[in-house]
């Protein structure tokens, strides 16, 4: 599955902090990008009928509250695993490290991990995964929740904008086997950005 990779530089400080600023401007632009790939049958993982009737994706209204810069974690000498998807078919993922921040008060706390296979290529061999549920999953957002990609950070601190989240590929077609979301990675936050549920 290929994955939307839009990213700012990391800022290294002397302290080996990687703080990002966010910005309005790029989830913007990452909004209209993604509305263009979904606009084209080339690149749409759009059904023929959906494909006809699309004006563009229902995204929630960017809000800064959503972008992170969280505490990243490495979790080394974790055992690769067989991750669920869509499908019979089993990727083998390994769990990265883990990313810690604060949401409307509240700790969350997400695994991040990486593609075994994907990595192999040197084009995304620093890529992380993070998929996750949260409050609106099922409801306003897709039932099978939503995917961030995210680069290793040079530091202990990763920035995070779910105002960049997206839909598997699976919300829009069953064509498609993507990776389900563990278990371990359900928010009890509502996370209103990114990409609402296609239909309702």
């Amino acid at each position: 599955m290929r994955y939307i990779l839009l990213f700012s530089i990391l800022f290294q400080s002397v302290f080996g902090f990687s703080q990002e600023k966010f910005d309005l401007a790029a989830a913007k632009k990452y909004q209209q990008e993604l509305n263009k790939e979904f606009a084209d049958a080339k690149t749409s993982p759009l059904e023929t009928k959906d494909l006809a009737e699309f004006k563009g994706l229902d995204f929630y209204p960017v809000n800064k509250k959503y972008f992170v810069n969280a505490h990243f974690v490495r979790t080394p000498q974790e055992k690769p695993f067989k991750m669920k998807t869509t499908t019979n078919r089993m990727p083998v993922y390994v769990k990265y490290g883990e990313v810690h921040f604060e949401i409307d008060g509240q700790k969350c706390l997400l695994n991040v991990y990486q593609d075994l296979e994907l990595i192999q290529n040197p084009k995304y061999k620093d890529d992380l995964f993070l998929p996750f549920f949260d409050e609106t999953s099922g409801k306003e957002s897709y039932i099978g929740g939503k995917y961030i990609d995210l680069k290793i950070p040079k530091g202990n601190t990763i920035a995070i904008d779910f105002n960049r989240s997206y839909n598997p590929y699976c919300a829009y077609s069953y064509r498609y086997s993507c990776p389900r979301v563990p278990l371990e990675n359900n928010l009890k936050v509502a996370i209103r950005a990114g990409v609402k549920k296609f239909h309702d």
